[in-house]
């Protein structure tokens, strides 16, 4: 398939996903009071990153998933600050952005690129990000929800870390 016929394909398929995505906010209720003029311009973030994927795909370049699921990732913390307007949040959240790149780093080796990245790679990657979420989540109040028990996620990341380290030592 030449560039120009992949060019075609990819413009089609994402017409078609925007074009069911639309009928579906138009049937479905509660899909419709997610899209509105306050949350729309963070579906053109999350559209950007199905693009992005849908384009590596297609062009057989796997490693696309990385800043794909990077986007998403971001698009998602965008979709709940928005809806939530808990713009603090970021204080914390920034910390998942990694542990994004880690998921993309998996789905490129699903879709072949093992060699590029490895599956331990992929998931050092994103058990810092949750750790560092952990920790800054702790410090900023990101687990308020949690009540007086949230200090048990910072020793349960404690524990795992001081386990894997004397795993790989013996």
């Amino acid at each position: 398939m030449n560039s120009n016929s992949r060019s075609a394909l990819i413009v089609g398929i994402v017409l078609t996903l925007a074009g069911l995505f639309f009928i579906a906010a138009q049937a479905i209720p509660g899909l419709q009071d997610l899209v509105n003029a306050q949350t729309s311009w963070v579906l053109v973030i999350e559209a950007a990153a199905l693009l992005l994927l849908i384009l590596g795909i297609v062009l057989g370049t796997p490693e696309m998933a990385v800043p794909a699921t990077i986007a998403a990732g971001i698009g998602g913390i965008l979709f709940y600050q928005v809806t939530t307007e808990n713009w603090t949040s970021w204080s914390y959240l920034w910390t998942l952005i990694p542990g994004f790149a880690g998921v993309g780093m998996l789905i490129s080796a699903l879709l072949g690129a093992r060699e590029r990245f490895p599956w331990r790679s992929s998931f050092d990657t994103i058990g810092t990000s949750l750790i560092l979420f952990a920790i800054f989540g702790a410090i900023f109040g990101g687990f308020k929800m949690l009540g007086p028990y949230w200090p048990l996620l910072l020793v349960a990341a404690g524990v795992l870390l001081a386990i894997r380290q004397l795993v790989r030592q013996s």
